[in-house]
């Protein structure tokens, strides 16, 4: 058996691109303390040097579910931590029967295909070290959402790999389009502020995010953040100056006041490692022709905003990194909160859309909560959702959100987080929320002939 085992997973490993089958084999590791008791965890680091954590329940439903982290984070290498936090955070998951195994990525940095293949190395280090399991399903928060996304469609159409996909919060309106809000934000703000850079610093153009030398820190990036708008005061303590800075860049960009400082953040030091560390210095980001409004004088700011075009070979390397073709082989269920401050609700209108123009839009079901955060939704909801997805794969009936928001209330007598399901609720087309550039209201936002012609050019993409 254990020989007829190993062939089968030979053949099974062979010929896949940039997954290796040779592993480090996981070793036992304390449970997080939701856990203890009801599952056996595992620590390891891949063969690609990505460390990742497992937890395998005792009453095991014989079910899978892989998770794709947000992000991403910035560290040079792979964080040995990430995997092992992300278990405690879904442990909602393994409570509920599943096994679970998420991977730090071999790396930080941006790179949605290296963080999608390392997800799908992880998938199949499991399956040889515990067996194929019966079912499996991908889950991805946040950009992991994207990164989830990218799963199914490269690895998705395997036979046997993966049954379903749970996307949450996910930014779903990829790489070359997800980010325009945050460029707008960074030269909005520098026209208002004019502390970044400062006019005695070095100078750089605003698409770098940062220039690469320099040692600014998040705490440094706050304190001229406060100096400029005085986001972190109480209202009565800001001058009129900083009330009225903050009042014009909120208004400009749409950004809530609350996630201003982490958004500011990415299109900072993200921005420095999408277009330094991954793209050669190239830039990806363009403005021009977008006319911002809602400040008090927009003929000023439309006058005095810093412009750029960007790189056509830059946009095709992030495109086919990150953007969605839509070939979608798998049920896909995603949540949302429709108030969602840093991945704006209406990324699930442009994910509609995408699979809507590669006519697959009948496999996805997409439901929506009225609440306010980003990073913690209600464990009631994605047990729920997990269980409508399950559900769904075992019986082929497609579930509705407003079947799916009446079967929480069951969960809920579990958990007592709350069910805020909104079953009427219809997103926004995104370029109600995301100001649109030339092109930029077709979807989806790469072809699959397009993700077909480029992947034929040597070094296309962001490298892992």
């Amino acid at each position: 058996m254990a020989a007829c085992v190993a062939t089968v997973l030979a053949t099974a490993l062979a010929g896949v691109p940039a997954a290796r089958a040779e592993t480090g084999h996981p070793v036992s590791a304390s449970c997080p303390a939701d856990l203890a008791g009801e599952a056996t965890c595992y620590t390891g680091q891949d063969a690609n040097g990505a460390y990742y954590a497992i937890a395998v329940p005792h009453d095991w439903n014989r079910s899978l579910v892989v998770h794709a982290h947000g992000g991403p984070d910035l560290g040079e290498g792979s964080d040995p931590e990430r995997s092992l936090d992300d278990l405690e955070r879904w442990a909602v998951m393994v409570d509920q029967g599943y096994a679970w195994a998420g991977t730090s990525y071999r790396r930080g940095g941006y790179g949605t295909r290296m963080a999608a293949t390392d997800t799908e190395h992880l998938r199949r280090l499991f399956v040889s070290e515990f067996g194929r399991p019966q079912r499996t399903y991908v889950h991805g928060q946040s950009w992991g959402g994207n990164v989830a996304a990218k799963v199914v469609e490269v690895y998705g159409g395997q036979r046997g790999a993966y049954d379903g996909a749970l996307l949450t919060n996910g930014v779903l309106g990829g790489g070359s389009r997800g980010y325009d809000h945050r460029v707008d934000l960074r030269v909005v703000y520098q026209y208002y502020c004019r502390n970044l850079p400062r006019p005695s610093e070095p100078q750089y153009p605003l698409w770098q995010g940062l220039r690469p030398t320099s040692d600014l820190t998040t705490d440094g990036l706050r304190a001229r953040l406060q100096e400029c708008t005085g986001y972190a005061s109480e209202p009565r303590e800001r001058t009129a100056l900083q009330q009225r800075n903050l009042d014009d860049i909120l208004a400009v960009t749409r950004i809530p006041e609350r996630t201003l400082e982490s958004h500011l953040r990415f299109s900072v030091f993200t921005f420095r490692d999408i277009v330094h560390n991954r793209l050669g210095d190239r830039n990806p980001f363009g403005n021009r022709g977008v006319w911002y409004s809602g400040s008090h004088d927009d003929a000023a700011l439309n006058a005095g905003v810093e412009r750029f075009s960007a790189d056509p070979a830059a946009v095709r390397d992030l495109s086919y990194d990150s953007d969605l073709t839509g070939r979608v082989g798998i049920p896909v269920l995603t949540l949302h909160a429709i108030g969602d401050p840093t991945v704006f609700v209406e990324h699930e209108a442009a994910y509609r859309a995408t699979l809507q123009g590669a006519d697959r839009d009948g496999r996805l079901v997409q439901t929506f909560t009225r609440e306010s955060e980003h990073s913690g939704l209600s464990d009631a909801e994605y047990a729920n959702s997990l269980a409508a997805l399950d559900g769904w794969v075992r019986s082929g009936r497609k579930p509705t959100p407003r079947s799916i928001a009446g079967s929480c209330a069951a969960f809920d007598r579990t958990y007592g987080s709350g069910c805020f399901y909104d079953p009427d609720f219809v997103p926004s087309p995104y370029a109600t929320r995301v100001r649109p550039r030339p092109g930029g209201l077709h979807w989806p936002a790469m072809t699959a002939a397009q993700e077909r012609a480029w992947s034929r050019i040597e070094g296309v993409g962001i490298a892992p």
